[in-house]
C-alpha cells in the first residue's frame, strides 16, 4: 500500500495524514501525524516521530503518541504511513525502536504489542558502558527491537477496514 492509498482511507474516515520532513547533517527528520481537521480546527490523534540513519537504510522511530480517545483505525494508520513513507519516500527496508523502560509493566505491555506488529528483540539496552551510546541516543534504557518495513506493512494494512482499501488511489 502506498502513502497515497492510506491518506484516502484517512479521508474517508474523516481524518488526514499530515508528513513534515526536516533534513539537517544529511539525516532526514520526520514526523507523521494522523489528525481530524474541521472548519479551522484541528485535532491531532496520533503521531510518530523518528530520523532516518544516514546510510539511508533504514528509520529509527523515536516518539509514538495516540490518544486513548482517538477515532478507529488511528494507529494503523500511522504505522501504516510511517512504513509506507519509509519504504516510498526514502528506500528504507528497516525500522528500529526502543520500547524505554518507563514502568516494567506497561514496558512489557509494549514489547509485547511491538511484536506483534512485527518488531524482533535485539537486546536489552541498560546501564552498561557498551549501551552508552545507545542510551545517549535514546534518553534512557530499554527494549531494542528492529522490524522490516514491509512486512511491518503489511501486517497493519490487514487491520485496515476492507471496504475502504480496495478504492482507487
Amino acid at each position: 500500500m502506498r502513502v497515497e492509498q492510506l491518506q484516502n482511507i484517512a479521508l474517508s474516515l474523516g481524518l488526514v495524514i499530515k508528513i513534515q520532513i526536516r533534513e539537517t547533517l544529511g539525516l532526514c527528520f520526520f514526523k507523521i501525524v494522523i489528525a481530524e481537521q474541521k472548519d479551522n480546527i484541528v485535532k491531532i490523534w496520533g503521531e510518530m516521530k523518528g530520523w532516518t540513519y544516514l546510510n539511508k537504510q533504514g528509520i529509527q522511530l523515536d516518539t509514538l503518541r495516540i490518544l486513548s480517545s482517538s477515532p478507529p483505525y488511528v494507529t494503523e494508520l500511522i504505522w501504516a504511513s510511517t512504513m509506507a513513507w519509509a519504504i516510498e519516500k526514502k528506500n528504507s527496508n528497516k525500522a528500529r525502536l526502543l520500547a524505554i523502560y518507563d514502568s516494567e509493566g506497561y514496558s512489557k505491555k509494549l514489547v509485547r504489542y511491538f511484536k506483534i506488529i512485527g518488531f524482533k528483540i535485539v537486546k536489552e539496552v541498560k546501564s552498561s558502558p557498551i549501551d552508552l551510546l545507545l542510551r545517549l541516543v535514546w534518553g534512557g534504557s530499554g527494549t531494542l527491537m528492529k522490524g522490516d518495513c514491509l512486512n511491518i506493512l503489511k501486517k497493519i494494512e490487514k487491520k485496515l477496514p476492507s471496504t475502504v482499501k480496495t478504492q482507487p488511489a
